[in-house]
């Protein structure tokens, strides 16, 4: 029987990970996340808010979660995902073990009300200037492990992949649709290690590699790398 975490247990959870060299607590340390929330506030007034929805979040945990899907290379349902999963991501928002986690598609609303104010490609850069600033380079989606995550099968037309391929929205895709579809996700090759067919006699037979075509993505992580 699995019991109740306490608030001790958080803790050495918190300072286990300091201690493996947490990359999030040392990129919380480097850059002043407070200095974008005069920008951000700015930028979301000039975009106009539809009826309805989710309660905003706050614009600087929202902004944090943009960097982390951008340093991770997320979707926008890994970015809920890994949010909800990783005590590193939850410390980095500043998140509890009983907060509200921004879901896929409040992540999604929040990077459109960015691009419609046209303010991402600032914020980022002024980001990046922040890092390099203090000796840091934001080094993006360095492949250090090939393992493929599936992903659901899109049912595009030949029109709407070649669209996605360009970077686009497809223009008959409505938004509440285009939450729904995942763009990031790519086929790919899976190659297993080289087995002996069952049965074949392993003195004589050759081993074959298995190459199984998959749907989904490759594990990504960024890395703050120091300027020497």
């Amino acid at each position: 029987m699995i019991g109740q975490p306490g608030f001790f247990d958080l803790s050495a959870r918190y300072e286990a990970l300091s201690a493996a060299g947490d990359p999030l607590e040392r990129l919380a340390a480097v850059v002043d996340f407070e200095v974008f929330r005069s920008p951000l506030i700015v930028a979301l007034r000039r975009s106009v808010r539809g009826k309805g929805g989710r309660p905003p979040f706050d614009p600087v945990l929202m902004f944090k979660a943009l960097v982390l899907q951008a340093l991770y290379s997320l979707s926008d349902e890994a970015t809920e995902f890994q949010i909800k999963d990783r005590l590193s991501f939850q410390r980095f928002l500043g998140l509890g073990l009983d907060g509200t986690v921004p879901d896929a598609t409040t992540v999604w609303l929040f990077r459109e009300r960015l691009v419609k104010a046209k303010a991402i490609d600032r914020l980022f850069a002024r980001f990046d200037a922040a890092l390099k600033d203090r000796g840091y380079l934001a080094m993006g989606g360095q492949i250090i492990d090939a393992t493929m995550v599936p992903a659901p099968k899109q049912r595009n037309t030949e029109a709407e992949k070649a669209a996605i391929k360009e970077g686009r929205v497809p223009e008959n895709w409505k938004p509440a649709k285009a939450r729904q579809k995942d763009r990031d996700a790519r086929w790919s090759i899976k190659y297993s290690k080289a087995k002996i067919r069952e049965g074949a006699d392993p003195k004589t037979a050759k081993p074959v590699d298995l190459a199984i075509p998959m749907f989904g993505y490759k594990n990504h992580i960024g890395i703050d790398k120091p300027m020497g």
